[in-house]
């Protein structure tokens, strides 16, 4: 009998049974991939999480206790089992539930997240305010090892351990972030779940060897020559040292999919004092094939057929992040000092093909972004062509970074920012739209945007033929728009903007994704009588400043259109111009977000909430020149 027709409450998972427990995991399981095979979603990560959420609900008295999602896109499990069954349908839509813990959707949801690192430090700052309040819930994280080479979280076990706090650290080790984990601490990690693995075939070894005859030989065993074998040299000569250097009580590494195991762990460590760890290994995807197969393709996936894996929906032009790659690549085979940095994004950032050209040259350093960033000012400085990948809501990680390390020192690092604007159903944590406003402040910084796949291809040998400082290229997740791509990539000349359609009304300038929309949103005034001019400002740093100043001159409205917030953005640097070259009869209206976080929905709704789709666009054009009493034409244009 199915348990996942309403909704589940912790109280409701307290009074199962072991075997009622694990029939739960499964509906669990098959009712996530339903779910995310219509809706998209982050499905393996979920998929992984199952019996370590059952569990801590089970064991430990939420709300009143508190867990903090690491990252957050492993909460769908936990999301199912606190009162949200009926609206799970409305996974990462529009008005729905959101994919990641939100506090204001539950009282379950204790912290917001969406960026990895920083579940230690948020339940080390609760645990140590329950102290202060006197108070004795229990606070607990939860961490993927992709997390853990975050500094962010080393920093704060550092605390932690120094500080001797009671707070629990549950260490889910899939060995995965994204991409395949890199760096010394997944080494670590892969040698203590050789000692699961160890301990767990050490089990099955003792059963077989119960039912050998008597007077066989033990030495001549298979089973017990495979047993020393793996004893002598896989397993560590000291679990867990690190965690426990930094002051953490470790516990494991055990079977993160053995619910009873998970249950009895939590049940002896909730009343221990001081930090602790406990390490569990699990399979990201499990219990979906497909995903168990290829992790990273199902990390975050769109519509998909639950029944074979493929992708609902192919599109037939290529993404930017495609493109990117490809012509990272080609031009990487005539330039040997080029090379590419990614901070586990290998697939997301389009570098995989990259990685397979030219391995020493491909660098991922983890979730990382700080680093990242440095690391290539030290390569720039040493002459190589750093080219560094980052999606745009986590280059903000890295902004001291960008500003301490790079532009003070004006090294030539080319920041490839994908995901700039609008996202769509990841949300607030995932919008990457305030790029424009944290670079365009910063000395020596260039800033370009394309208007389509093939512009992308041209602004990539721009970055790289540049080497007067830094200079950063943002471009959406999308597909290309279908244009026609160009047999030979070459340099656009620094701060030049392009004329695509004249027009006498007013003149509005377009930066990258609000190109194409802004020509739409030019037509549709045409049907109405006014006649607008449409530039691609494909510089939003420096300015077109001669072009600027010839439509200052020739203009009087002017209208500027951005995926990013108003505030310090694109809008704001040509109000600036024109203020500081005294153009005082040019009226300017800006079309860009609000100052507010944009909620998780499809690209396309976003924008036409927020009035950037070309119809919305049309709508403020009209209502600006109306209002300042431009007339219409007598005759509508052909």
């Amino acid at each position: 009998m199915t348990m996942m027709h309403k909704n589940l409450f912790p109280e409701d998972i307290r009074q199962l049974s072991q075997e009622q427990l694990v029939e739960l995991a499964q509906e669990i399981r098959d009712l996530i991939i339903q779910t995310v095979s219509q809706t998209g979603g982050h499905l393996a990560s979920s998929l992984g999480v199952v019996e370590i959420t059952l569990a801590l609900h089970r064991v430990f008295d939420t709300p009143n206790d508190k867990i903090v999602w690491d990252v957050g896109h492993q909460c769908y499990p936990h999301k199912l089992i606190t009162g949200r069954f009926d609206r799970f349908h409305t996974l990462r839509q529009f008005g729905g539930i959101s994919g990641f813990p939100k506090s204001s959707e539950s009282p379950f949801d204790n912290f917001n997240t969406g960026h990895s690192g920083t579940s230690i430090s948020a339940a080390l700052g609760m645990a140590v305010q329950r102290d202060l309040a006197g108070k004795s819930h229990k606070v607990i994280a939860v961490i993927g090892d992709g997390s853990l080479t975050n500094g962010m979280a080393l920093e704060a076990m550092n605390h932690a351990g120094f500080m001797g706090t009671d707070v629990i650290i549950v260490l889910n080790d899939n060995e995965k972030s994204i991409s395949r984990n890199v760096g010394a601490y997944s080494r670590y990690l892969s040698r203590l779940r050789v000692e699961l693995v160890y301990m767990q075939e050490k089990q099955k070894l003792k059963r077989l060897l119960h039912y050998t005859k008597p007077g066989y030989r033990a030495s001549s065993n298979p089973f017990v020559q495979f047993k020393e074998r793996v004893k002598h040299i896989l397993t560590p000569s000291r679990t867990g040292a690190v965690f426990q250097e930094l002051g953490f009580a470790y516990i494991g590494p055990i079977d993160g999919h053995d619910i009873q195991l998970l249950c009895e762990v939590f049940e002896s460590v909730k009343d221990l004092k001081g930090p602790i760890l406990i390490h569990a290994a699990t399979s990201k995807g499990k219990g979906y094939k497909f995903a168990e197969e290829d992790s990273t393709k199902f990390h975050g996936v769109g519509a998909f057929n639950s029944e074979n894996g493929k992708a609902e929906k192919t599109s037939k032009k290529p993404s930017y992040t495609s493109i990117f790659g490809s012509t990272l690549v080609n031009l990487a085979e005539k330039d040997e000092k080029i090379v590419a940095i990614t901070a586990a994004m290998k697939d997301g950032t389009g570098l995989t093909n990259f990685k397979k050209a030219f391995p020493t040259r491909f660098f991922d350093v983890g979730i990382a972004e700080e680093h990242a960033v440095t690391f290539a000012a030290g390569l720039a400085k040493e002459g190589a062509k750093p080219f560094v990948a980052i999606y745009s809501t986590f280059l903000q990680r890295a902004y001291d970074q960008v500003l301490h390390d790079v532009c003070l020192q004006n090294l030539p690092v080319r920041f490839m920012i994908d995901r700039g604007g609008l996202v769509g159903e990841d949300g607030p944590t995932h919008h990457g739209v305030f790029d424009l406003s944290y670079l365009r402040q910063l000395p020596n910084m260039v800033i370009m945007s394309p208007k389509d796949e093939n512009e992308l291809r041209h602004m990539i040998k721009t970055a790289l033929d540049y080497s007067g400082g830094p200079i950063a290229v943002r471009y959406p997740r999308s597909d290309g728009v279908g244009a026609t791509i160009d047999q030979d990539v070459f340099s656009i000349p620094i701060g030049s903007w392009e004329s695509l359609q004249d027009g006498h009304d007013a003149v509005l300038l377009a930066v990258g994704s609000m190109v194409y929309p802004s020509l739409e949103a030019g037509s549709l005034l045409k049907r109405d009588g006014f006649h607008v001019g449409v530039v691609n400002a494909r510089f939003v740093k420096p300015l077109d400043d001669a072009f600027l100043t010839r439509i200052a001159n020739q203009h009087k409205f002017v209208v500027t259109l951005e995926e990013n917030v108003l505030a310090g953005g694109f809008g704001s640097a040509v109000v600036e111009f024109l203020i500081d070259h005294d153009f005082q009869d040019v009226r300017v209206k800006r079309i860009g977000l609000p100052d507010c976080f944009v909620e998780h929905g499809a690209q396309t709704l976003l924008r036409g909430h927020h009035g950037l789709s070309p119809d919305k666009i049309a709508d403020t054009v009209r209502s600006f020149l109306e209002h300042n009493g431009v007339p219409k034409a007598t005759k509508l244009y052909e």
